[in-house]
């Protein structure tokens, strides 16, 4: 199958008129009869874990909230992308010293956070590998939450995004748990669940440390009634072990995310498993991956390779590939910068300035993608409704 010549038409003739409007569209996670779009797209897919879950497709997630306007994993970055419209909401989260889970990409928390402004934290700043890589800075796992508490959430990257500057110090880090009385509240208050899209980060790393992180994340998941098959939530993790593990806790769907193709996930790398991220989108690693997994979340490189110039070159066949195992695909991430878009729909010459995202969404809406990461949620549901019209 080519992909490029089939896949648009394909995809606009499945999803049916009545999914032309964004919210009509119910997104099965792996769920036989259930799969992603319309009854007749999924009729063809098989799958087996009974999963259904009621999300547009495409899907806009919304990448950290929405760090494309905001600091990101903060509570006005969450408000933000839930306000714009945004089907899901993302957290990546890590452990505290005393074991509470707040909501950060890394736990190296040097470029998020003002601790370096923190005299009396002066003396955390150490070295430490994580999967592998020496990082020079200041992490959550050497804080109480209480010590955390104290700092302010600032934008990571301000040379790209100066706009988001304006916001450096206006929010703490926010506890996991926090996070979910937001979502329940919010909840009450629109009339329906708000979606959480959750990640553990380097789980095997600090299950080393004595900071495992799948049984206070599964415990808060049932004390909040977010642990069941059809929980307006799903976990992700880059590590296979982690999702397999909280497969084991909680019946809530399950993403494994997939790095770029030479990669090993961590957990691979210490346990001995020679398997790469390329063997993990074969047919073979896909269907082992739907053993425990409802969904992949692969880079979108994995879904569309690019060239030496950066330019997009034809799909690969994973989209179809997935789907005959009963996954979804949820890539990442879509920014609207010139410097993260595919060189075929940068414009002028400041990196920093917007580029045609637009045009990259259709090329990529039209693999077959069920949703996809965007740092701006607004311009995901503009380029989604447009794409779903046609």
């Amino acid at each position: 199958m080519t992909e490029r010549a089939q896949a648009g038409p394909g995809r606009r003739t499945m999803l049916g008129a009545g999914a032309a409007v964004l919210g009509t569209a119910a997104l099965g996670l792996a769920g036989g009869p259930a799969a992603a779009g319309t009854g007749a797209s999924a009729a063809g897919r098989p799958g087996g874990h009974g999963f259904r879950l009621d999300l547009p497709v495409p899907t806009v997630i919304g990448h950290r909230g929405t760090s494309g306007y905001r600091p990101e994993h903060t509570l006005g970055s969450y408000q933000l992308a839930l306000d714009m419209g945004a089907h899901i909401v993302e957290q990546d989260l890590v452990p505290t010293r005393d074991g509470h889970l707040v909501c950060r990409h890394e736990n190296d928390i040097t470029a998020t956070t003002d601790v370096a402004d923190h005299p009396e934290f002066a003396g955390r700043r150490t070295t430490k590998k994580v999967d592998g890589t020496a990082l020079t800075g200041w992490f959550t796992e050497d804080f109480t939450l209480a010590e955390l508490k104290t700092l302010r959430a600032k934008e990571r990257i301000p040379g790209t995004r100066q706009k988001n500057t304006l916001y450096d110090g206006r929010w703490e880090i926010p506890t996991f748990e926090e996070v979910l009385r937001w979502a329940d509240r919010e909840g009450r208050r629109r009339g329906k669940p708000v979606w959480l899209y959750v990640e553990t980060k380097h789980p095997t790393y600090f299950r080393g440390l004595g900071l495992g992180l799948e049984e206070p994340l599964a415990k808060l998941l049932r004390r909040y009634g977010r642990h069941r098959k059809q929980s307006p939530l799903i976990l992700q993790s880059f590590e296979p072990g982690s999702i397999q593990r909280l497969a084991r806790l909680v019946d809530t769907p399950r993403v494994v995310l997939l790095s770029g193709a030479g990669e090993r996930p961590w957990d691979f790398v210490t346990s001995g498993d020679p398997r790469t991220v390329a063997d993990l989108v074969k047919p073979e690693g896909l269907k082992w991956m739907a053993s425990f997994a409802q969904g992949i979340g692969p880079t979108l490189d994995l879904v569309i390779p690019k060239d030496a110039s950066g330019r997009l070159t034809a799909p690969t066949t994973l989209v179809r590939d997935a789907h005959a195992q009963g996954l979804v695909l949820h890539p990442y991430t879509m920014r609207n910068e010139n410097t993260f878009l595919p060189a075929d729909f940068r414009r002028g010459t400041d990196p920093n300035a917007y580029g045609d995202a637009f045009g990259a969404f259709r090329a990529y809406f039209a693999t077959g993608i069920d949703g996809v990461f965007s740092d701006n949620p607004d311009t995901a549901l503009l380029a989604a409704a447009d794409f779903t019209a046609k």
